[in-house]
């Protein structure tokens, strides 16, 4: 269950869809509240929500833009590429 005595209000929530996707989803959107916290939920169950740090999400993107997770998705193409440099965290789950 989520607990809501640690997340701030309001956030600014970001849904991680391509831009010219319009259906309803469902899809992950993320938050970067204060206290160096990132909120991270999804559109059919907005009320769940995952927080953790800024440093723990910015080693999850930079793992993910490294092909260290692509063993979870089948037909991952890519596999053991490294990252292309440094990464905006809070913009590269947009693809911005």
């Amino acid at each position: 269950m989520a607990d809501d005595t640690h997340r701030p209000e309001p956030l600014t929530w970001v849904r991680a869809a391509p831009d010219d996707e319009r259906g309803p989803g469902p899809w992950i959107e993320l938050a970067f509240g204060p206290d160096d916290t990132v909120h991270l939920r999804t559109t059919d169950a907005p009320d769940n929500v995952v927080t953790t740090t800024h440093a723990k999400w910015e080693a999850f993107v930079l793992g993910a833009r490294a092909g260290e997770f692509d063993h979870f998705v089948e037909g991952a193409e890519g596999e053991g590429q490294a990252s292309a440099g440094p990464v905006d965290s809070k913009r590269s789950v947009t693809g911005d």
